[in-house]
């Protein structure tokens, strides 16, 4: 694995750093951007083999500690058992990263209900659920930070993704909650709303790859969006908002839905 330069984040150094989702995608270079700064890391994901993989690495690179924990964060008891071992093994966690989460592109009409039970199971419940647990252990550290990974679709639902933008909204709400509730405890609380991210995201919400296609430059890339969300850690930045186009576009539909619904439409439709 290469060492490439990131920009520094030194609150995190010696910080120990809880990522789900971390075995592809934003949560691989995520885990990666964390151990370049010395955070000491628990990634938890579904793929085994290459989250040990990646932890092997982290660990021969960046000389930080670096623990693989295969979990599925649909089920509670698996949620649980990791949490307990986090407490017994360093009693606090600093930061836990709630990235784990995918989407499908469908007519509400053609959806298949049992994938938009298993989408919220996934995006809703088990962020909820690893939130729950991790949050005595970030109590038990002096200045900790949840940070979830929701989406510009949580602002501004387009077609094609009904279920997955409700998903969205539903992490955004929480979230907002969430920060609220835990400001007396030191707990700092941000949500990530990144557009298009070229990561194997797709492989399952548009296995054809014709979304990512016709989007051509406006894909973000996960290197930079890792960047700026490791830069805001242990910060209280209330929300990261990628591309910054995008978000504006949320908020004059919050302002005029339906001028920015008749002007946009082409755009929404590319999926």
């Amino acid at each position: 694995m290469e060492k490439s330069l990131t920009k520094k984040n030194n609150r995190i150094q010696g910080k120990t750093i809880v990522i789900t989702g971390a075995s592809g995608g934003l949560g691989r270079e995520l885990a990666k951007q964390c151990a370049q700064n010395g955070a000491n890391l628990f990634l938890l994901a579904r793929r085994e083999g290459e989250l040990i993989k990646l932890a092997y690495e982290l660990q021969e690179t960046y000389k930080v500690d670096c623990t693989a924990i295969k979990v599925d964060v649909t089920a509670t008891n698996e949620i649980q058992n990791v949490f307990q071992y986090i407490r017994e093994q360093i009693g606090k966690i600093d930061v836990l990263v709630n990235n784990a989460g995918y989407g499908i592109f469908a007519e509400a009409e053609s959806l298949d209900l049992e994938e938009v039970e298993k989408m919220f199971a996934v995006n809703v419940l088990g962020l909820i659920t690893c939130t729950k647990e991790a949050i005595p252990l970030l109590r038990s550290s002096k200045h900790a930070h949840i940070i979830n990974i929701a989406s510009q679709a949580g602002k501004l639902a387009t077609p094609k993704s009904s279920a997955y933008a409700a998903t969205k909204h539903a992490v955004l709400g929480y979230t907002d909650s969430l920060r609220m509730e835990l400001a007396p405890a030191s707990i700092l609380v941000t949500a990530v709303n990144p557009g298009p991210i070229r990561t194997n995201f797709f492989e399952h919400t548009d296995p054809e790859g014709n979304y990512l296609e016709q989007l051509g430059k406006v894909v973000l890339e996960p290197h930079y969006v890792a960047e700026q969300i490791v830069k805001a850690m242990l910060t209280s930045k209330r929300e990261i908002n990628l591309p910054w186009w995008m978000n504006f576009a949320a908020i004059l539909h919050t302002l005029m839905p339906r001028v920015v619904e008749k002007v946009g439409k082409k755009a929404f439709y590319k999926k």
